[in-house]
């Protein structure tokens, strides 16, 4: 059998690439009925990815470890798996203040596919194991391979170069569990979403599910190392005037102070959210909010209890 030919029936025999009973007659509705089907699927998407938490779970403890350890959190992907990576990963220094590259994204094609497909360059293996060796992966990274279809050579060679270095692996796919069939993988998560509405179109259901799945990981994680009280962003940067505002209101909600006296503490702290909640819920100066912090890891939580 040809190359050609066995790739065929590897893409024909994937769940993503199934004709939709549920859409088949989709381009002779009105737009009312179109958007009825698509709803009704999208629908299926948050059920797919409950039936992976404990999956996602382990993957979280994964990360977890690994960035207290001093290790990063890797995406790599192609196509929309690989824009969703790098979305979720540029994302988590304004919102939860990491320092940027501890979260970073990988797409096949480098940064010019992140607006316009680069043709071929998912094909390789080898273009995968590159990128992890520019990214000068090591044991305490972990990688996350982002793949649909499962099969894209670019998050198989990475995946495999990555497991070389001796860091962790992690997969995201939707494909079902049973079919899924890549080595040296610590934890595959399989939302297994159904045919697209609109046949192999997998930016779609696929798309949703990969990014449901994305915003659990960083956001659990997030709050597992610290950085969410309650149930408010506390490390957020203040890079922006939204930002600015978006800090003061933290701070007044959390502490019940008024706008001007969060504005004094946020300058006080030097625009640290963290330090000024500690600050006035434990009536404690700049210093000794640090110190309390430093000693509870960033918890404000126990910052202010604990003591």
């Amino acid at each position: 059998m040809s190359d050609t030919k066995k790739l065929f029936e590897e893409i024909s025999a994937l769940s993503t690439e199934q004709r939709n009973p549920n859409s088949m007659e989709i381009d002779a509705e009105s737009v009312a009925g179109i958007l009825k089907i698509i709803n009704n699927e999208d629908k299926k998407v948050a059920l797919a990815v409950e039936a992976q938490l404990q999956w996602i779970e382990q993957a979280v403890e994964i990360i977890v470890h690994a960035l207290k350890k001093g290790g990063r959190l890797l995406y790599f992907g192609a196509g929309t798996s690989g824009r969703l990576g790098v979305v979720d990963a540029s994302e988590c220094p304004p919102t939860f203040g990491t320092p940027f590259g501890l979260i970073e994204g990988y797409i096949a094609g480098g940064k010019e596919a992140m607006f316009r497909a680069q043709e071929g360059a998912e094909d390789k293996e080898e273009n995968g194991a590159k990128d992890i060796t520019l990214a000068k992966v090591t044991d305490k990274d972990v990688v996350c391979g982002i793949a649909a279809s499962r099969r894209t050579p670019y998050v198989i060679g990475a995946i495999k170069k990555a497991h070389e270095l001796g860091a962790k692996t992690l997969y995201v796919t939707c494909t079902p569990r049973n079919t899924f069939n890549i080595e040296n993988v610590d934890v595959a998560i399989c939302v297994e979403v159904g045919p697209e509405v609109i046949m192999g179109s997998t930016r779609m259901k696929s798309g949703t599910a990969q990014k449901l799945v994305l915003n659990m990981l960083t956001t659990a994680s997030m709050i597992r190392l610290g950085k969410v009280y309650e149930n408010m962003m506390i490390d957020l940067q203040m890079t922006n005037k939204k930002l600015e505002e978006r800090a003061k209101k933290i701070v007044m909600i959390i502490t019940g102070v008024d706008y001007d006296t969060a504005a004094l503490y946020l300058k006080k702290a030097k625009g640290h959210v963290k330090s000024a909640l500690v600050m006035i819920l434990a009536d404690v100066d700049y210093e000794e909010s640090q110190r309390r912090l430093e000693l509870v890891d960033g918890f404000v939580r126990k910052a202010i209890n604990n003591f």
